[in-house]
């Protein structure tokens, strides 16, 4: 038992090298509670949650407004928060991108396009509105899959009868085409839902076969992430951790009664890449499920990015449930 303890070690260790052994790089400095990052090539788009989305050319970085029709609500958890570039991104210049507004005392979210235009991202669209906000829980991510359908993950909003309801965009996964209708193949007819179940999911990545994995944050611990399958119920609040249910799914992994604070997710090469803001590092989880420490950073990472020739991570120091600025970086490791 000694000795295959040893060999697994010496496997998750090599597995882990081309990530820990690198020297860390703060490239940007001054960012303000940012929560998405993006790339088209070389070229990075990061989200900050007052309403601008910034762009990153390697040297220069440039802070744009993002002009809505309806203004972005900045309080607590709340903001601009999901990025998405179009696969046509390079010629249309559009992308999508996860809204909190509304009021304080009566919010929501929708999701919606927008275009890059004269220094500044203009709104062209809505693509879906109306799902239920939260001060803390709104998911926020969306993500295109290998099929070029657009995901959007959504909060379940402190409300235990939305996460199981079909017909509530609470607690759930959806699923648009790019121009926001329900596709043909989705798992209910005529709606966006692709899973149920969910309590808070903030990260989505799909592996090199185009299997979908998310990650969200569980209720005093059991955080999980999730194998995604069509139609599937991933349990909440009916089940979490290794409780079991007819009809409902197990998480691939969960942290038990600790918790990861996870949110954003990344596939790199075997493995998943998570954003823990609770432990201050990013987690590799393997397809079987081990989780361990891939790089540590000392900062609460709120989202990763895996590119050609490079890993980055992006922070959020303040805790979405105080008030103020939130002192934020953007870290690059040589791949």
């Amino acid at each position: 038992m000694a000795a295959k303890a040893a060999i697994w070690r010496g496997l998750l260790m090599a597995a882990l090298l081309p990530l820990a052994a690198q020297a860390q790089e703060t490239v940007l400095e001054g960012l303000d509670y940012p929560w998405d990052i993006e790339a088209q090539g070389e070229v990075i788009y990061v989200t900050e949650k007052g309403g601008t989305i910034g762009i990153f050319d390697g040297e220069n970085f440039a802070r744009l407004p993002v002009e809505t029709s309806a203004p972005v609500l900045n309080d607590r958890g709340g903001g601009l928060l999901g990025l998405a570039l179009r696969p046509d991104f390079a010629q249309s210049r559009r992308a999508v991108v996860y809204q909190h507004m509304g009021t304080p005392e009566d919010r929501s979210n929708r999701v919606i396009e927008i275009e890059l235009r004269n220094d500044a991202w203009h709104e062209t669209r809505v693509l879906l509105d109306g799902i239920p906000g939260h001060p803390l829980y709104n998911g926020g991510r969306v993500a295109f899959g290998p099929d070029e359908m657009l995901y959007v993950t959504t909060g379940w909003t402190e409300n235990r009868e939305r996460p199981q309801d079909v017909g509530s965009l609470a607690g759930k996964i959806l699923r648009l085409t790019p121009e926001g209708a329900v596709p043909e193949d989705n798992p209910f007819d005529g709606s966006p839902v692709w899973s149920l179940g969910h309590r808070n999911p903030q990260g989505l990545a799909w592996d090199a076969v185009g299997q979908l994995y998310a990650a969200e944050h569980g209720q005093s611990g059991h955080d999980e992430v999730n194998r995604i399958e069509r139609g599937a119920n991933y349990g909440w609040p009916l089940i979490q951790g290794d409780e079991t249910r007819d009809g409902m799914q197990a998480p691939l992994a969960h942290s038990g009664r600790g918790t990861w604070a996870p949110s954003g997710l990344a596939w790199e090469g075997e493995r998943l890449l998570l954003a823990s803001l609770r432990t201050g590092s990013v987690l590799s989880v393997g397809t079987d499920g081990a989780v361990s420490e891939a790089l540590s950073l000392g900062d609460r990472v709120r989202d990763v990015l895996v590119t050609d020739t490079h890993f980055y991570a992006i922070t959020s120091n303040r805790s979405p449930r105080r008030d103020g600025a939130s002192a934020d970086r953007m870290i690059r490791v040589s791949r």
